[in-house]
């Protein structure tokens, strides 16, 4: 199979105005994958499916990230006037960077036997720009894990023939596999409470009910 290099040179000729990024990845297994902008992702998907030496026409899974905000220190040069003199001082500053959610695809070829090629989504942050386009219509085996990764971590995959919760109840406010997820406490939906969970349930009880046990 072609390296992701070449794959991207030949996307970005097909599609010239989308936005296209290899996203390294230090780990050993050393998997690149594709960064695609969402307004082209359906179209990038489409065409490494159907171009014919890639064929990459199965999905195995999709998967969701979560990337908080960062906090950071960095390095800058700041210039004052001192005794009328400008001087230069190195300083410190703190900065954030703004976290998002990707959803993440590994795609393979059933009729070449190559992949994967692993293909990146990103929102626009955290709060109120977690729409994706689905990529359903082009993959039929993404459906179920692009609801688990909608229920899992909030990205809201537009198209998507049936998007609902599929491991939480449909009442249910969070998103269990973010990384500021706050576990409750009261496990109201928990029936047979035992250990650390009965303990935390407890405190929930009415007064009567705590005495007794």
């Amino acid at each position: 199979m072609e390296a992701l290099d070449q794959i991207k040179t030949r996307l970005s000729a097909a599609l010239p105005t989308a936005r296209l990024e290899i996203v390294a990845n230090p780990s050993p297994a050393n998997q690149p994958s594709l960064l695609v902008d969402p307004a082209h992702a359906v179209a990038a998907a489409r065409w490494l499916r159907d171009d014919p030496a890639l064929r990459l026409d199965y999905v195995s899974n999709v998967t969701g990230v979560d990337w908080p905000d960062l906090t950071f220190q960095e390095k800058t040069v700041v210039k004052k006037v001192i005794d009328g003199q400008e001087q230069e001082f190195d300083v410190t500053v703190q900065k954030v960077r703004p976290g998002w959610l990707e959803a993440v695809y590994h795609l393979y070829s059933m009729h070449h036997k190559h992949g994967p090629v692993i293909l990146r989504l990103r929102t626009g942050n955290r709060q109120d720009k977690t729409r994706l386009p689905s990529l359903t219509p082009v993959y039929r085996g993404a459906e179920f894990q692009e609801r688990e990764v909608y229920d899992l971590f909030g990205i809201v995959f537009e198209q998507h023939p049936d998007l609902r919760r599929l491991l939480m109840w449909d009442e249910f406010q969070d998103f269990p596999l973010r990384k500021d997820y706050q576990e409750p406490d009261d496990y109201q939906y928990e029936p047979t409470p035992h250990d650390d969970v009965l303990d935390k349930a407890r405190r929930h009880y009415p007064a009567a009910i705590h005495h007794a046990s």
